[in-house]
């Protein structure tokens, strides 16, 4: 998977991580990638839902 960059919200469209986690995602530790993916639900909010195509 590719990941396009919403730039209003900083968040991948795709897997809602910012381009900074996805970027050092190889270097997190378990603990802090299970953080990120515990957010990641609540995220999917912060994004205009037309850009998702489910306006």
């Amino acid at each position: 998977m590719v990941c396009a960059v919403d730039g209003e919200s900083g968040l991948c469209l795709g897997c809602f991580r910012t381009l900074k986690e996805i970027a050092g995602w190889r270097a997190l530790g378990d603990e802090e990638r299970a953080r990120v993916m515990a957010e990641l639900p609540s995220r999917r909010s912060r994004i205009d839902p037309a850009k998702l195509g489910s306006a």
